[in-house]
């Protein structure tokens, strides 16, 4: 049920009850435990944790404030420790600015290397940041482009450090603070994390949660900020712990792949997932290499597509949903006659349905297909990406007539749905104002901006 990604088992206090905390935690649904490192000493510790628990994972890696005496020698060390099969990232690493237990210059250069070295062995990494905002975020910004995957763990910097960091895909996982009276500010940035982007912790054996805080933490604890997170962001608690240990899978390989949803609820909407394949290639989509979204696993082959009927059964009554969203991470229109099948099962039963879509289906079935819309599709939200059509070539990897023919597409939409969206996404260089102005004064449409994390 639940991954507590952090939690440093090695610590003295757990010495004398280690096999009663594991048990604890197996009882209040602990399924796995990754226990970070903080130097070579505690990463040998750690492994041996790992030999004896199946359960447990490690990381290794040294925290900075044993990063005094570096020496980039310590590297070998550190990838030796990371051969053990049961290493999943290279951490505790980061910046420490609060205390001066090591120079920043000391801190800054430990860094960096143990971030090559998890590029090297293909690891992500676990991030301790406290009062170091800025140059964490200049680090991390410099590794945007190689692929590096890092939680940041007991997340206290600013929102607009959060939603850099989600679009640069990386995590992030908050303690038992969350929980307490004081705060306010951390649980308002919790609110707007992704649910995409986030990890469980206690970060044992401190920050433990209200109703335990001033006790030792311990992973069963971990619960207590599920329950808080599941409060914050108006869900249960058995989504939250769905959606996080999916997320664990996905950033530490911790677990197993669960199997690919047809259909998938969110909020009172029910989203089928119709396709992978697309006839664009967006550099903001993630469908080739992370087809996950909020605990459902969404990758499929064309083989593995299935029939209508199929997405029927698993729908039912269509009047219990506030609509049938023709979606996943591929272009619907791509299986057009299935989406009518459906559609048309939706809208004989009472339904409402929408069609999320790149607006090429016309390009691809190589006929209008918007008349067929009518009296089956209520809604068409359209992918606009950009007023401009080079942009919008270049953000989507389709030759710039994609862009006229999306453009004719929400306007023959328009004669027969109740509704057309057009929606770009909140890049930087995107001017999302000139976006707005070509759709409401030249298309007639609806606007909206999706944000890119």
């Amino acid at each position: 049920m639940f991954v507590d990604t952090h939690a440093h088992l090695f610590y003295e206090n757990f010495k004398d009850d280690l096999d009663e905390v594991i048990l604890r935690a197996k009882e209040n649904g602990v399924d796995y435990i990754l226990v970070p490192a903080t130097d070579l000493k505690t990463a040998e510790e750690t492994l041996k944790l790992c030999d004896k628990y199946d359960f447990i994972y490690a990381a290794v890696g040294i925290h900075p404030h044993d990063t005094k005496n570096w020496d980039d020698s310590l590297l070998q060390q550190i990838e030796k420790l990371a051969a053990h099969p049961k290493v999943v990232a290279i951490g505790e690493i980061g910046l420490d600015y609060y205390y001066d237990f090591s120079p920043q210059t000391q801190q800054i250069k430990a860094f960096k290397s143990q971030l090559d070295l998890a590029l090297k062995l293909e690891l992500p990494v676990i991030i301790h940041n406290r009062d170091s905002d800025e140059d964490m975020m200049e680090i991390i910004s410099s590794y945007c482009s190689t692929g590096l995957k890092a939680q940041f763990h007991c997340f206290n910097a600013s929102l607009n450090d959060a939603i850099e960091y989600m679009k640069m895909s990386h995590f992030i996982s908050f303690t038992g603070n969350i929980t307490y009276k004081k705060s306010e500010e951390l649980r308002n940035i919790l609110k707007h994390i992704d649910l995409n982007h986030l990890l469980l912790e206690t970060d044992s054996p401190f920050m433990t949660p209200v109703p335990h805080r001033g006790k030792r933490n311990e992973p069963a604890f971990v619960k207590y900020v599920a329950d808080k997170i599941a409060e914050v962001h108006n869900i249960t608690t058995d989504e939250v712990a769905k959606i996080t240990s999916l997320n664990a899978f996905r950033m530490f390989g911790i677990g197993n792949k669960p199997k690919t949803s047809f259909t998938y609820k969110l909020s009172n909407a029910l989203y089928i997932n119709v396709t992978n394949r697309c006839n664009a290639d967006c550099v903001f989509c993630r469908r080739k290499e992370d087809p996950f979204l909020r605990g459902y696993n969404l990758g499929m082959t064309k083989s593995e597509e299935p029939p209508a009927e199929v997405y029927i059964k698993e729908i039912g009554d269509p009047k219990q949903y506030d609509e049938i969203v023709f979606c996943g991470y591929g272009e619907p229109t791509i299986r057009w006659e299935v989406v009518k099948k459906v559609a048309e099962y939706v809208k004989q039963n009472g339904g409402k349905t929408r069609l999320n879509t790149n607006g090429h289906g016309n390009i691809i079935n190589k006929k209008d297909i918007t008349p067929e819309m009518k009296n089956l599709i209520d809604v068409v939200s359209i992918s606009f990406n950009s007023f401009n059509p080079k942009q919008y070539s270049d953000l989507m990897k389709v030759g710039e007539n994609h862009f006229y023919q999306m453009l004719d597409f929400a306007k023959r939409a328009k004669q027969f749905v109740q509704k057309v969206v057009m929606t770009v996404v909140d890049f930087d260089e995107v001017e999302i104002e000139k976006a707005r102005k070509v759709v409401e004064d030249e298309i007639g449409a609806e606007f909206r901006v999706r944000h890119y994390f």
